[in-house]
């Protein structure tokens, strides 16, 4: 297949609204409270995501370290985490891009979404959402993922009816 008839995903910026059918962005201004703490050192965004760990799992940390992609980068495949949560928060001062699709069945190409992350974003996929696996950009780069340990089959990966392209990023969010 050649790029001109393969199916183009089209960047949007990550925000609260638009990521909302999905999960939630992480960032500071989605706090549910906010305070000084450290004796006024430090300031505490209380409560950014509603991390959901599903009946007899617990929420764990771990760091996943993704090496870049380079684009354009093909969209092949997409899983989900259908009993928890799963949060990405970057951690190296790169951006990034999130493809999701509306929970439910297998999605189809034409249901993507893409996503273009800053530096300082994350997201919570809610329990369900399908996404591709972490696209860093520009350098090797750390994650802290927060997601579920615990009883059943938590990760479903479907194969793409047709294939998606994400093209090169120039301006949105980097």
């Amino acid at each position: 297949m050649t790029l001109n008839t393969q199916r183009i995903i089209e960047p949007e910026s990550l925000n609260a609204a638009s990521f909302a059918p999905f999960g939630e962005v992480i960032h500071p201004s989605t706090a549910k409270k906010e305070w000084a703490i450290n004796d006024g050192n430090t300031t505490r965004f209380h409560d950014v995501a509603n991390l959901v760990p599903g009946d007899g799992g617990r929420v764990i940390a771990s760091i996943f370290r993704a090496q870049p992609r380079e684009l354009p980068f093909t969209v092949t495949m997409m899983e989900r985490h259908p009993l928890a949560s799963q949060a990405f928060i970057p951690l190296s001062g790169q951006p990034w891009l999130v493809v999701v699709a509306p929970p439910g069945s297998a999605p189809q190409a034409a249901d993507l979404r893409l996503f273009v992350c800053r530096p300082n974003q994350g997201v919570n996929y809610a329990p369900g959402v399908w996404h591709h696996p972490i696209l860093a950009l520009d350098a090797v780069s750390d994650f802290l993922v927060l997601d579920r340990d615990g009883p059943g089959d938590n990760c479903d990966i479907i194969t793409l009816d047709e294939p998606a392209v994400i093209l090169p990023v120039l301006s949105q969010g980097r």
